[in-house]
């Protein structure tokens, strides 16, 4: 360092050291973590779990052991599996952490020394160069070409160029240049410290599916309890010893509750979640899966997400015309300028080309090396850019080459030249591009000698670009870009279709974020683009004011960024927000679902987000979300395939209660256990992999209610009722052939293989209405049945399974059954037709038209190929 640096002495050791007592170390405030145990822990003891452990209890208490183990095990497998899945849900603020460098270059008691950045203390002098991360906001004192990327705190892609006075800020890292800076604020005051202070402030709201379930669960909860009660009176009433009846009661209590259901949402939303990574979008929390198919406005990024983050040279213009870039070797001459005025270097290292410095002095670069430009000759002086000039020089050989904004360039040069460059300016604006200007002259020797040796960098390199900043000759203008990636515009209308409306917040020019808006066609009709410093106070305006398809928010901080996700929240929206920076960190929590970049992200964006892109592709997102649109569908159904099984669970307590204990129960409480977590189970699971339909992204999101009238209807007033007659018929058939009179004792050899034909009914009914959940309109004929060959392997193993429970006889009679009498296998048998007749009657009266073949309905979307399921 020359001047500032050498004239100054920094801090001594003791003022360092009294500091540092005082402010305490340069670190940023540790966030509360919350301890592995803990989140052990609430997976074991959420809503639907302790619904599961009071059962389990209540089963233990009534003298069933079996069954209360059983309860406790699904609940420690389903709560391990979920706390694996989101171990490191919250790990954000360790993350910031780690982006203060371990050591810093300072000058203290006169001398360059290291010291750890923990030490950093207000007024040490830190000297800064090409490649360092900065460890505390600086106040630079002296500037040498600098060139700060601040991208993971404003979101602006370009580095910018700060001058002497100006403040640079922790987290973000020098890549061109150096400079001595003076520290203004450590730790928990840096402008980063804030960044993360929003981040653990933003609370990750709970999910659409959380929600859902967890009122389906209450509901569920609060019928298994009230039919417990009602089962008590009613064997009071009967006669019963108040002790049997309360552990009857217990029974009936255990039997309504899902036990497979919580195992079949987490697994089948796991399964989900492995598709989405085979497609390149990473889901770190599981309930995310279904949020995404929900959401309603996606806030994207520009840089990276629409675009390729990779600046190239896409139009070169001199006085004689546009330039014909296939041939680039006729631009050697102006590329010869421009990079010589430059510093960044498209470099060739270990085979592979690789770029050092600013992405577009690299791309200027790298058009000159297909030009076949010369770099040769020798640097007499070199002026590097400032905010003030806005341009760069250097002057080789006698001559000085320039390139700079073409505002800050024109006027230098001869006013035809001027006029004739302004309409290509224009042009190239209106493209969205970034325009440089490029001239050189000859200099004198005694101009090209090194300025005055006192007074500050900026004030000699102003002085010397009064002499020979003039009298410029125009090369000519470049015109480069960062390209929209190619499969945007697709993704963009997907989105379109599905009914989801778009916004770009990103921390570029207006200009430049309203061109690429229009290249990708994000921009709406109403043509909105407003900066962020023009955008309401409240969030209610703010909400108005962004609900409209196809805005742009340019110059966006990261508070902007957080209050957008709240308004468009407040306003109904289920909100997906892109980010790859630091900055993005307290948006992506706050908003339903977080998406950051993979490829290119901060591990801050990606820790605080619930889907990580891994190739960093906007189209992306437009698949899960298409993966999570089927997800809902598919957990309706099997919510609708698991309350079918329910209703054939409860029948039999219902009909001994109103016969008045003159028809025996026709299952046990274990059988009933078996059902859930045995046979069910497979089938449910294969449903939760049902493929997704290709009307998926055709209309807005089927949300709302996973246990709708519909849904409802259709299990309580069709499968349910056609598998629970043919299981009563079943039982009561097989009791009459043996020899049973209404309120007579039956023997217990002949109530077992009784219970063991209701049990097979109940589980080849099932086996059908798996089938008939695959459509809610197509009844099962029309239905191609490979299309999701895990269904078929599932019913395969649950007939197995059928055999396994009542065929072996320790485990039939340890749940309550005998393998069935041939007349008990024929009536069981029946399950199978009665409900894929109920089924296809229910569909055919619901929707006529669905019924008649190769005739849809007028207003319908085209039919799904072969295989695929509904919506």
């Amino acid at each position: 360092m020359s001047t500032t640096s050498q004239a100054q002495s920094g801090l001594t050791g003791a003022q360092a050291a009294r500091r540092l007592a005082d402010e305490g170390p340069n670190a940023l405030p540790a966030g509360r973590r919350t301890p592995a145990g803990v989140l052990l822990i609430r997976e074991m003891v959420h809503f639907f779990a302790l619904l599961l452990w009071v059962a389990a209890g209540l089963a233990l208490v009534a003298g069933m052991p079996q069954l209360a183990l059983a309860i406790a095990v699904v609940v420690v497998l389903n709560g391990a599996f979920a706390f694996a899945q989101e171990y490191r849900a919250d790990r954000a603020g360790q993350r910031l952490r780690e982006l203060i460098p371990a050591e810093v270059k300072v000058v203290r008691d006169g001398r360059r020394t290291v010291v750890n950045a923990a030490d950093l203390v207000t007024g040490d002098l830190v000297l800064l160069e090409a490649g360092d991360r900065i460890s505390a906001d600086l106040e630079l004192a002296e500037v040498h070409g600098l060139a700060v990327n601040e991208s993971m705190l404003t979101g602006e892609s370009l580095a910018c160029r700060p001058g002497e006075k100006a403040t640079v800020f922790a987290g973000t890292f020098v890549v061109e240049g150096e400079a001595a800076a003076v520290v203004t604020a450590t730790g928990s005051r840096t402008r980063l410290a804030a960044v993360a202070a929003l981040t653990r402030s933003a609370t990750r709201p709970p999910s659409s599916l959380a929600r859902e379930l967890g009122r389906v669960v209450k509901v569920i909860a609060a019928i298994a309890l009230g039919v417990g009660v009602v089962f008590f009176g009613l064997s009071l009433l009967l006669g019963m010893e108040p002790s049997t009846g309360f552990l009857f009661a217990i029974g009936v209590t255990v039997a309504l509750v899902p036990e497979g259901l919580l195992p079949t949402v987490t697994l089948s939303l796991a399964r989900a979640a492995q598709r989405m990574a085979g497609q390149k979008a990473l889901v770190r929390h599981l309930e995310a899966v279904e949020t995404l198919g929900a959401t309603t406005f996606i806030c994207t990024d520009k840089t990276g997400t629409l675009t390729r983050n990779e600046m190239s040279v896409v139009r070169v213009w001199t006085p004689g015309g546009a330039l014909d870039l296939a041939d680039p070797v006729c631009a050697a001459e102006i590329m010869r300028s421009a990079v010589l005025s430059s510093t960044g270097r498209l470099v060739r290292a270990d085979g592979r080309w690789k770029p050092v410095g600013d992405p577009m002095e690299v791309a200027l670069h790298a058009l000159a090396l297909q030009a076949g430009s010369s770099e040769e000759g020798a640097v007499t002086r070199r002026l590097p850019f400032d905010p003030v000039r806005r341009r760069s020089s250097v002057i080789v050989d006698g001559v000085l080459h320039l390139k700079g904004a073409p505002d800050a360039v024109l006027p230098l040069c001869a006013a035809e030249q001027a006029e004739q460059a302004e309409q290509a300016l224009q042009e190239m604006s209106r493209g969205g591009l970034r325009v440089l200007a490029v001239a050189r002259r000859s200099v004198p020797v005694t101009c090209a000698a090194t300025g005055s040796s006192t007074g500050t960098a900026a004030q000699n390199a102003a002085g010397t670009a009064a002499d020979v900043e003039r009298d410029l000759t125009l090369l000519g203008l470049v015109g480069l870009e960062d390209p929209p990636r190619p499969d945007v515009a697709e993704a963009i209308g997907k989105c379109r279709r599905a009914g989801i409306k778009l916004a770009m917040i990103t921390g570029d020019h207006p200009g430049t974020a309203r061109a690429i808006a229009e290249k990708v066609g994000l921009l709406g009709s109403e043509e909105l683009v407003v900066t962020g410093a023009e955008l309401p106070v409240g969030d209610e305006a703010l909400g108005e004011l962004l609900d409209h398809d196809g805005a742009v928010i340019a110059r966006a901080t990261p508070e902007d960024k957080l209050r957008i996700a709240r308004a468009l929240r407040g306003r109904g929206h289920v909100v997906a927000m892109t980010g790859d920076g630091v900055n993005d960190g307290p948006a992506l929590r706050e908003a339903d679902i977080g998406v950051a970049m993979g490829a290119s992200g901060t591990d801050v964006a990606r820790e605080a987000a619930d889907l990580v892109l891994l190739d960093d592709h906007f189209a992306t997102i437009v698949v899960a979300v298409e993966l999570g649109r089927a997800t809902y569908a598919n957990i309706r159904r099997f919510l609708t395939y698991h309350l079918t099984d329910n209703v054939a669970e409860l029948t039999p307590f219902a009909v001994w209660a109103l016969s008045g204990g003159t028809i025996p129960l026709a299952l046990t409480v274990l059988q009933v256990l078996a059902l859930d977590i045995g046979t069910d189970l497979l089938p449910a699971l294969a449903l939760g992999a049902e493929p997704a339909n290709p009307r998926t992204m055709d209309g807005p999101a089927r949300t709302g209610s996973l246990v709708d009238r519909r849904l409802i209807r259709r299990v309580f007033g069709v499968l349910g009722p056609a598998e629970a007659a043919v299981e009563m018929a079943g039982f009561v058939a097989v009791l009459m052939l043996g020899g049973w009179t209404l309120g007579a004792e039956p023997s217990p050899a002949l109530l077992a293989a009784a219970s063991g034909t209701a049990f097979a009914a109940v589980v080849l009914g099932q086996l059908a209405n798996a089938f008939a959940c695959r459509s809610q309109t197509r009844p099962v004929g029309r239905a191609w049945w490979a299309g999701n060959p895990l269904l078929l392997w599932a019913v395969a193993v649950e007939a197995v399974l059928l055999l396994v429970v009542v065929g072996v006889p320790a485990l039939s009679a340890l749940l309550g059954g005998s393998f069935p009498p041939p007349a008990g296998w024929a009536l069981a048998a029946l399950a199978v037709p009665a409900v894929l007749a109920a089924d296809a009657l229910h569909k055919a009266i619901q929707d006529p038209k669905r019924g008649r073949p190769g005739r849809p309905p007028r207003t319908a979307a085209p039919c799904p190929l072969p295989g695929q399921g509904e919506r």
